[in-house]
């Protein structure tokens, strides 16, 4: 019996087990705390990412409520009989002049130059396959309905409400706007609801004017100058143009137009108040909000290519 119980306790799984030599053994420990560090460095590297991840999205939040704050300040402005004074109408008067009419001519040339190149492809390839019937509508539908609107929105961001989102942020930072506050003058109502109403009108005369220039450019290109075909030209354009597909057009017209006229003031006044402008320069603070602003008209565009083709 003792003989069997020493023979058990001489087993291998009880058995002391045998002592490496001291190089090998350290050797493995240091590749143990090697592998140790590197698989803690991997999982501090995708925290910081998921970190960095949660705090981006959580500053594009904010800057969206932030945004749908401003635009329901700007409405009560708007519907408020103190906005419309003697001082704040002259300046409101000025902000649309200095928008629209130094824009409106360029964009009508540009529009007209590329209205004319677009028919004509258009035209030519809908001839080459025997499909010059729908010549007009897909003139109608690809330029009018899509094209025009997004152009004029984006020749107005680039051209007036985004620099005028970065002259506002460093009028913050100089303190023009905390001067004007502490002479009773409210900043939002005298420096940015005048620019925010001149980017929406902006956006709006310069769709309408290149709508009905693209429109006249079309019959002209397609019929010539002539009006016996202006009852069939007529008839077509009103075939495009149904109550769902107007209504869709003009929605998207002011989406664009509030988009365009509020991120860019949203920005500069918000955005600034946590970061100061010497930190970030200002192009940075143009970029910003450029991105923000180019994110929100691809949503809306999307909306709207759903709206009518689905």
């Amino acid at each position: 019996m003792h003989a069997r119980w020493n023979g058990f306790f001489k087993s291998t799984h009880f058995a002391r087990q045998p002592v490496l030599p001291t190089p090998l053994r350290m050797k493995k420990e240091c590749h143990a705390i090697h592998c140790y560090h590197v698989c803690m460095t991997e999982k501090a590297s995708i925290i910081d990412t998921l970190g960095q991840m949660g705090r981006a999205m959580l500053r594009w939040l904010i800057g969206g409520w932030r945004i749908i704050l401003f635009g329901m300040l700007l409405l009560s402005l708007a519907f408020s009989p103190a906005t419309y004074g003697r001082d704040n109408r002259r300046t409101i008067a000025n902000q649309i002049v200095l928008g629209t009419a130094a824009n409106l001519l360029w964009f009508s040339v540009l529009s007209a130059l590329a209205s004319l190149i677009l028919i004509r492809i258009v035209v030519v390839t809908a001839v080459s396959y025997g499909l010059s019937k729908y010549a007009l509508e897909m003139v109608v539908r690809v330029l009018v309905l899509e094209l025009i609107p997004l152009t004029a929105a984006l020749f107005v961001a680039l051209r007036r409400t985004l620099p005028d989102g970065v002259e506002l942020a460093e009028m913050r930072t100089r303190g023009d706007l905390a001067a004007l506050q502490s002479q009773g003058i409210d900043p939002v109502r005298r420096e940015f609801f005048p620019r925010a109403l001149a980017g929406m009108f902006s956006v709006l005369m310069l769709a309408a004017v290149s709508c009905v220039m693209s429109l006249v450019l079309a019959y002209l290109s397609i019929y010539g100058f002539t009006h016996w075909a202006l009852a069939g030209y007529t008839r077509v354009v009103g075939q495009v143009f149904n109550p769902a597909v107007t209504m869709i057009f003009m929605l998207k017209t002011l989406f664009f137009s509030l988009a365009v006229s509020m991120i860019p003031m949203a920005s500069s006044l918000y955005d600034t108040r946590s970061t100061p402008l010497h930190s970030r320069s200002k192009a940075a603070n143009e970029l910003a909000a450029m991105v923000r602003l180019f994110f929100v008209i691809l949503l809306i565009e999307i909306a709207s290519l759903l709206g009518n083709y689905y």
